[in-house]
């Protein structure tokens, strides 16, 4: 099987590049001065009106850079979901097709593993190395140099095994980033306490208007890396529960259509 990571690499490396250049776009042409004019509106209002309840902006509760890194990165996590998934499906399709052309209910010997063994060799180069010709290809080869059924079986067996396992550590970037989301919002959360605290003589004076800013840049980044931590982690659970249908639905698959026709001719 040619190695991907090279080109996983590449293409995690572009989309993290792609998605900070999306979000700090946004952030700096539309997010932040939106929440600059409103913060500044709401100011001249409560100095008119001492009385005046300030209302909450969707501008103002994502402006800072807590925030930003966590739509960042979520961003990022969702190319790297969205890519394994289009592999994922794109493999599930050879589910649906005939990859070794047997009439119906025809036994298989160990003198026919070299024509399906040719058959396999047609496919396209994309599609040679996915999970279920790999699975038939490994099945055959086994059969063809051991004459048993068993075998055969066990072969299929220990590479969607190995394939399960190999699926579940490449999630380990994805959940990293499902990791790191909350840990920016505690971040955010400390520094606002902390400026919140540093203006407290402020607040003894009267003016508090430095200590709820602060407190808001606390609640805020917190609020925002929970939820996007909420949405991210379903998509994950749904990527893990289509690979490891995958895993599962080749070797049915293996088992149905290839090792129960495998045949030991007698001796004569």
């Amino acid at each position: 099987m040619p190695r991907k990571l090279p080109f996983e690499l590449i293409f995690q490396i572009f989309a993290l590049l792609i998605s900070f250049i999306i979000v700090h776009g946004a952030y700096v042409t539309l997010i932040r001065p939106q929440a600059e004019k409103f913060i500044a509106l709401e100011q001249s209002r409560l100095a008119a009106d001492p009385e005046y309840v300030q209302q909450r902006n969707f501008h103002v509760v994502i402006k800072d850079y807590e925030q930003e890194t966590c739509f960042i990165l979520m961003l990022w996590a969702i190319a790297i979901l969205g890519y394994k998934g289009t592999v994922s499906w794109r493999q599930r399709r050879q589910l649906d097709e005939d990859l070794l052309q047997l009439p119906a209910n025809m036994p298989v010997g160990p003198e026919d593993t070299r024509e399906l063994t040719k058959r396999l060799d047609e496919l396209p180069k994309a599609s040679r190395y996915y999970l279920l010709p790999r699975a038939l290809r490994t099945s055959i080869l086994r059969f063809g140099a051991t004459r048993n059924v068993q075998d055969s079986a066990t072969a299929v067996r220990d590479l969607c095994a190995s394939e399960g396992e190999r699926l579940e550590s490449e999630l380990s970037t994805i959940r990293y980033i499902a990791w790191a989301i909350p840990s920016v919002g505690f971040i955010g959360t400390v520094r606002g306490i902390g400026a919140a605290l540093s203006q407290a003589n402020r607040a003894v004076e009267g003016d508090i208007s430095g200590v709820t800013l602060s407190l808001g840049v606390a609640f805020n980044s917190t609020f925002i890396a929970l939820v996007i931590s909420i949405v991210l982690m379903f998509f994950i659970h749904q990527l893990q529960l289509m690979q490891e249908r995958l895993v599962l639905d080749t070797e049915s698959w293996c088992d149905h259509n290839l090792i129960s026709r495998l045949r030991i001719h007698p001796q004569p």
